[in-house]
Order: structure tokens, then sequence, then C-alpha cells
């Protein structure tokens, strides 16, 4: 060594907390690998923080201890189960404090299977993703009624065996529940939704807290179910009736009275016209977030309504509906704050109206033209012009 060189500092004479940190940006099998290096490194790789909020995912399939050992030790409390031959009891006892349990697409997935997961109280789990369990029923939706009642999130999609008995347990154990899909769920009807707001029985309080409901394809569901709504969840801020067939623009007159709502997807709701958002306007619904796409009785008129109400749309979504560039001209003008703005598919669409969007909507992050076939290079690139827009989705369109 030469007069006062220091020598080189190796990796290895980091602290642990140091290591840790750098790990802790790692991919999950990045972390996995540094373990292996030495001890040293095995010991900063396993450190808490190097696994904050990390989901590990599974394949449940023969007993094995030392891998919940190893879950517990890392303070791993999010767990996705890709494919699992046996009951969740393992999961459950493994790992005391689970926080969120992910068993999306697991087909297979039985009532009995559950409850014995089921089978003490789990009061960390705040998150439960069934879906796609096609076999759970109310049965299952009893014990975690009973013995999750801390349940923040639960994802009921595609669970079509749950009936309104399923929704009276929900209502009367999740009472902290604050998002709920209930997507496809073919059975459940408007004395379901009652049940959830605390109405039509002295059995269950409600699930009041709740800010997110998604009731997708809920055929059954009529604006009776909505009335219920609005007369129970005052934290609603979010809620998906897309494909409701059963959902008219009455429906929208009682949703119009929850202040809280931000978000609404009326996609594909057949029965939604330009009154429906007439009445929206009328209450001045400060929603945020409205998706109308094909509604094919949603045009000129509607955008109007929506012009003189609706000032506080960020994001509007207007695919396949038979609105020309008069109509677009009206929120153009007024809502200038919009930022994502769909029009796929309407083809009465021309250059006209994207000159106007390229006037009036400074702020537009986003703009979705697929298939407007009545536009041509005149028109976008004005659009192109706009300061913030960064999305710009064409599809198959031509250059004309």
């Amino acid at each position: 060594m030469e007069g006062n060189e220091r020598p080189a500092t190796h990796i290895s004479c980091l602290y642990p907390e140091i290591l840790a940190l750098i790990f802790s940006y790692l991919d999950v099998r990045d972390k996995g690998s540094a373990a292996q290096v030495c001890v040293s490194w095995r010991e900063a790789a396993y450190h808490k923080s190097v696994w904050r909020g990390v989901e590990a995912k599974l394949h449940l399939r023969r007993s094995n201890p030392s891998l919940f050992q190893s879950l517990l030790q890392r303070g791993i409390r999010r767990v996705q189960i890709l494919s699992l031959k046996r009951s969740l009891r393992d999961v459950v006892f493994g790992i005391p404090n689970l926080e969120s349990l992910n068993l999306i697409g697991c087909y297979n997935l039985t009532d009995v299977w559950l409850t014995q997961g089921m089978f003490q109280e789990v009061p960390t789990l705040t998150e439960l993703n069934l879906s796609m369990c096609k076999q759970i029923t109310d049965i299952s939706l009893r014990k975690i009624s009973e013995f999750a009642k801390n349940l923040q999130v639960l994802d009921l999609g595609g669970c079509s065996n749950v009936t309104n008995t399923g929704l009276l347990l929900i209502a009367w154990g999740l009472t902290k529940l604050k998002s709920l899909n209930l997507r496809s769920c073919r059975h459940i009807s408007d004395a379901g939704i009652g049940f959830l707001v605390g109405s039509g029985t002295h059995i269950a309080e409600g699930t009041l807290v709740l800010e997110h409901l998604s009731l997708q394809d809920c055929q059954k569901l009529t604006d009776d179910g909505l009335k219920h709504l609005s007369l129970g969840l005052n934290n609603l801020k979010s809620i998906n009736l897309s494909f409701c067939a059963s959902v008219t623009d009455s429906g929208l007159k009682h949703l119009a009275r929850i202040a809280s709502l931000r978000e609404l997807n009326l996609r594909s709701c057949d029965s939604i016209s330009d009154i429906g958002l007439a009445y929206l306007a009328e209450n001045n619904s400060r929603v945020t977030i409205l998706d109308v796409s094909f509604c094919d009785r949603v045009g000129d008129q509607g955008l109007l309504h929506i012009s003189q109400g609706l000032f506080n749309l960020r994001s509007l979504s207007l695919n396949a509906c038979p609105i020309t560039d008069e109509g677009l001209g009206r929120i153009a003008r007024t809502l200038t704050d919009l930022r994502t703005l769909n029009i796929g598919q309407c083809s009465r669409i021309t250059d006209k109206g994207l000159s106007l969007v390229s006037e009036h909507l400074h702020r537009l992050f986003c703009i979705d033209l697929y298939g407007c076939t009545n536009i041509t290079t005149v028109g976008l690139e004005k659009v192109m012009q706009l300061p913030q827009l960064s999305v710009l989705n064409l599809g198959l369109w031509q250059k004309r």
C-alpha cells in the first residue's frame, strides 16, 4: 500500500442494515438469490424490511412446515395460492398474522377446504380474494363472516353460487368491509342489496362503511336495489353496474343522491338514456369518472346534460355512443379539466369534433379514437398538439 491510500471497502463490510436496504429494492427472485450467497447476506436478506409488502406465491400441495416458518421469519403477511390440493388450514395456522389471502382462479377450492382453514379467528386478515372460485357457496361466507371480522376487501367475482343469504351473512359479520366485488353473482337481487345496507332484517347491522361496490352483470338487480344503496351507503365512492340490463334512468335518480359517489360505471346498461344523465346533472353529482360506453340511448342531449351539471368529471367514456361533433363540442367547452376521453367507435365524430377537443381540452392526458372512421390526419394533427397528451389509441385507424 503506498502513501495514505486506504484499502477498498468490499460490499461484505457493509452493516446488515445497509445490506437490507439495498436488498429491499430487488425483485422477489433476486432477493432469494441474495440470501444464498453467504451467511451474512442471508441474515440481511431475511430482515423483515426487505420483504415488506411482498406477496408470496405458493402451490399448496403437501404439508411443508418449514415453508411457513420461513415466511414468518421474513415477515411476509400476504399470500397468493396458485394451486391447491388440500385445505387452507396450514396457511392460516402457519401464518398467524396473515393480512391478505389471494385464491383467484383456484377452481377446485371447495367449501370444505375453506371452512377447514377458517377454524379460528383471523383478526389480522383484511383482504380475501375468492374471484372465480366457482364452488364457493354461502357455507363459506358463514365461516368467513364468523372468523374474519376485520376484512376490508372481499372479492367474490364469478362466485355464481353465492345468494342473498350470503349477503345477509356478510352484512352480519363483515361490518368493516370497504370493498366488495359481486361480479356475475347471478343469484343476487335487490333483497340482498337491502341486507348490505341493514334493511329488511334486525339481524344484520350492514356494511355501512362500504366505499367500493361492483355489481357488474348482476342480472336480477333493478332500480329498487339502487334505492337501497342510496338510503344506506353514505360512504360509497364507486359502483360498477356494467351489463346490468334491468337498471334504468330511475335508478340513476337514486344514485344521484349519494353525495360521496365519485366513480360510476354504466357500460352496456341498455336501459340508460339521456334522461338518466339529466338526473345526475340536476343533483350536481360530484362524479369524477363516468362510463356510459355502448349505451346506445345516450347521445348529444345526454352530453348537453353532462355539460350543464357534471363539472367535476375528469374521465368520460362514450365508446360506441351515437354522439356527434355538436355534442362533443358541448363538453369540450365546459369540462375543461377533463383528463381522459374515450370516444372509440363513435363513427359520427369528424375532424371538426377533434378540432374542438384540441381547442378547449388542454389538460387532456388520454384519448381513445379506436374505430373513429370519419377522422383524418387533419384532426389527428390538431389533437396531437395537446400539451399534456401522452396516450392516443387509434387502433386499426387507416390514414386518410
